[in-house]
């Protein structure tokens, strides 16, 4: 996973925590969405996505050897 992608999942789950915060979502929908928010961070701190394997994706620059 490359740092933009983690920079990007790291702001939307930020972004969805403070909608939560200021009641902005709410219901279901706030649920979900901090569902999605939590997998964000987890799989920005960890540089793994189990759907990049699933899929064969990579948002990493690749080393000339």
């Amino acid at each position: 996973m490359g740092n933009i992608d983690k920079g990007i999942r790291t702001i939307l789950a930020v972004a969805i925590a403070l909608l939560y915060y200021f009641n902005v979502i709410e219901g279901t929908l706030a649920y979900i969405l901090m569902a999605v928010a939590i997998i964000f961070l987890i799989t920005s701190l960890v540089n793994f996505c189990p759907l990049y394997t699933l899929f064969g994706f990579s948002t990493c620059k690749l080393e000339n050897d």
